[in-house]
């Protein structure tokens, strides 16, 4: 244990994705003079280096992997998430492999992904009743500063997934996870909702939370390896 280095932007969001990208900014860019860039902003070209960093057991060791991989990329304060959902029925899959779940030709881009997993996670649960459809979505989000040090945060929330997609916003397995609260499944609930009970607007809410009390001071005692 040690105590973190004072944090101070830019801070570095590293992911890929066009959906999460813009969730992400709406949340942290509460944290004021926080300056929020992205891996196309500092010139970071997409490596197959990258198809490897999710290869961990839980979506803390991804995330946290995927954060230092881009801190050393870049010199940035990074952070990065892996989230995923998690089916009982399917004793917890697709969990990490979330993103790889069908089989699916190498060359594929993101939107044909998130298709294909979407109708493979329906035919794997066929014939299986609502009652047993229970499942959640999880995020793990991890910080990590110059020095090394790092801190992670998590997101979870529970639902049922549907027997076919509803609605048309969202992305990945949202038209079909249905979140009770709501009374809708995650491709329906206005984004604005999503953001406020979705399991990675959880988790980047207490890394927003975390940053506003932890910027120039460094008060907080956070893991190392």
């Amino acid at each position: 244990m040690k105590q973190m280095e004072p944090v101070a932007g830019p801070l570095l969001v590293a992911t890929r994705s066009r959906h999460k990208l813009r969730e992400i900014r709406e949340i942290l860019g509460t944290v004021p003079g926080m300056e929020i860039v992205d891996l196309v902003q500092v010139g970071i070209a997409e490596s197959q280096e990258e198809d490897g960093l999710e290869e961990a057991e839980t979506f803390s060791e991804n995330a946290l992997a995927k954060a230092r991989y881009f801190q050393r990329r870049s010199g940035y304060l990074t952070v990065a998430d892996d989230s995923g959902l998690v089916v009982d029925a399917l004793g917890g899959r697709p969990g990490v492999r979330s993103r790889r779940f069908a089989p699916m030709p190498d060359a594929v881009d993101r939107d044909t992904q998130d298709r294909l997993n979407l109708a493979h996670l329906l035919t794997s649960l066929e014939g299986v009743p609502p009652e047993g459809r229970t499942a959640r979505f999880v995020t793990e989000v991890a910080l990590v500063t110059r020095d090394g040090s790092f801190r992670t945060f998590r997101g979870v929330v529970e639902g049922i997934i549907l027997e076919s997609p509803q609605g048309n916003g969202g992305f990945g397995y949202d038209p079909v996870f249905l979140h009770p609260p709501s009374g809708a499944s995650f491709a329906q609930v206005p984004d604005e909702e999503k953001a406020r009970v979705g399991h990675r607007g959880i988790a980047f809410r207490r890394l927003a939370g975390f940053l506003r009390g932890a910027a120039g001071h460094g008060a907080e005692e956070i893991h190392e390896e």
